[in-house]
C-alpha cells in the first residue's frame, strides 16, 4: 500500500505533466502536498485534462520540448527535483508511422537529455523513466513478458521506447555506477480512465462516438491488451519512486500491468464501456467492426509483473469491471457538464481506500 504522506514537501519534477497520465499524476502529488514541477509540450489535445482541471495553478509548469536540452538542463537548475519521473514521450503508434524521426527524437534523445540533466544534478535522488509494455519483441505468445525478455518493439513509437530503455541502462552502468541515484524503468500495460482525448485510443474514440451519437468502429476487437484504469500505473510509480529512494536496492525494470484475468480482447472492452455508459446515461451504443488498412500493430500481449508484486507487495485494486466503470463515470460527468475534480478526487480517495482494505 502508498503511503503518500512520503511526498509531503518533496519536489518532484515530471516530464509530460500536460498529458492524460501525467495529468493524473500531477494531482495525486498535489494531493499529497509534494512541491511538483513539469516540463513538457503544451497540450496536445483539445479539450485537455490538465487544462480543465487548472492544475497550472498549484505546479511549477514548464513549457518546453525535451529535445531542447539548454531549456530542460535551466528547469533542473530552477527545480533542484529530488525525485525525477519522466512520462514525456511521443504515445501514439499510428503517429509514430506518419512521424518517426519526431518519435525517436522525442523518445530516445529526450531519454538522453533527461539523464543527462540528472548526471549534472546535485539534487536528484531516484529516477523512473516510464516506458511501455510494447518494448518486447513481440512473439504473438498466450503468456505474459518478464522483465528479462528481448526488448525489440516492432513499430517506431515500441522501438523508440526499447532505445529509451537501452539509454537508461547505459547511462545507468557509465554514470550512476556509485548508485547515489536510484533509477528504475517502468513498462506499463494499456491505461484506461477519465480524461483522456487521444486520437486511435480505445476509450476516448468510444467517448467521442457516444457523445456525437454515433457508432463506435472497432477496428481489431480480438486483440488482447492489459487493460488498467490510470490510477493503478500512476501509485504504482509512485511506489517505486519512494521505495528506492528509501532502499536503492529496489531499483530495477518492472512491469506495471493487470492481473491476468483483466488482459481482455479490444471488443470485450468496448462491450463493458456501452454497458456502463447505458447505466450512467441511460443511452444504448452501437458498435460496428471496421478496418482503415492502417499499420501493423501487435495482436496479443500481456505482461508478467509477479516481480513488482514481490518486491513491493502490490495487487491491482480494481479490475476491469471496476476499471471501465471507473472511467464512464469520469466521461458521464464531463459529458453532462457536472463537476469532474469532484470525481477525481472521489476516484482517488476510493482508491487509496480499496488499496487499504487489500492489506486487510
Amino acid at each position: 500500500m502508498i503511503d503518500l504522506s512520503f511526498f509531503k514537501g518533496k519536489k518532484i519534477l515530471i516530464t509530460g505533466h500536460t498529458g492524460f497520465k501525467g495529468s493524473w499524476l500531477s494531482y495525486v502529488l498535489l494531493n499529497a502536498g509534494a512541491e511538483v514541477a513539469g516540463f513538457s509540450l503544451s497540450p496536445q489535445t483539445a479539450p485537455s485534462l490538465f487544462e480543465m482541471m487548472n492544475l497550472q495553478e498549484d505546479m511549477h509548469s514548464y513549457i518546453g520540448d525535451i529535445s531542447d536540452l539548454p531549456l530542460l538542463s535551466r528547469v533542473f537548475d530552477e527545480v533542484q527535483p529530488e525525485i525525477v519521473l519522466h512520462l514525456a514521450a511521443q504515445p501514439i503508434v499510428r503517429e509514430s508511422y506518419q512521424n518517426p524521426v519526431w518519435t525517436y527524437q522525442t523518445n530516445v534523445m529526450g531519454t538522453v537529455n533527461v539523464l543527462e540533466c540528472i548526471r549534472r544534478s546535485d539534487s536528484v535522488q531516484s529516477f523512473l523513466n516510464v516506458t511501455t509494455d510494447k518494448v518486447y519483441k513481440n512473439k504473438e505468445w498466450e503468456w505474459g513478458y518478464r522483465e528479462n525478455e528481448e526488448l525489440c518493439g516492432y513499430d517506431p513509437y515500441s522501438n523508440s521506447k526499447s532505445c529509451s530503455e537501452l539509454v537508461t541502462y547505459s547511462y545507468q552502468n557509465s554514470f550512476f555506477a556509485d548508485k547515489n541515484v536510484a533509477i528504475s524503468t517502468a513498462r506499463a500495460g494499456n491505461v484506461i480512465g477519465g480524461g483522456d482525448f487521444s486520437v486511435d485510443r480505445i476509450i476516448p474514440d468510444c467517448f467521442r462516438a457516444a457523445s456525437e451519437g454515433k457508432n463506435i468502429v472497432v477496428r481489431n476487437p480480438r486483440s488482447v491488451r492489459p487493460y488498467q484504469h490510470v490510477l493503478e500505473p500512476v501509485v504504482a510509480y509512485l511506489q517505486i519512486v519512494s521505495g528506492q529512494l528509501e532502499n536503492k536496492a529496489l531499483a530495477g525494470n518492472y512491469n506495471i500491468g493487470p492481473d491476468e484475468v483483466d488482459c481482455i480482447h479490444t471488443g470485450e472492452l468496448v462491450s463493458l464501456f456501452c454497458q456502463s455508459w447505458k447505466n450512467y446515461n441511460k443511452e444504448n451504443l452501437r458498435c460496428e467492426t471496421g478496418s482503415d488498412n492502417g499499420p501493423h500493430e501487435a495482436n496479443f500481449l500481456k505482461l508478467d509483473c509477479s516481480k513488482f508484486k514481490k518486491v513491493f507487495d502490490w495487487s491491482p485494486v480494481w479490475h476491469i469491471g471496476e476499471a471501465v466503470d471507473k472511467t464512464v463515470e469520469w466521461y458521464s460527468a464531463y459529458h453532462n457538464h457536472y463537476d469532474v475534480k469532484a470525481v477525481m478526487l472521489k476516484q482517488l480517495n476510493e482508491y487509496i481506500e480499496g488499496s487499504r482494505n487489500e492489506r486487510i
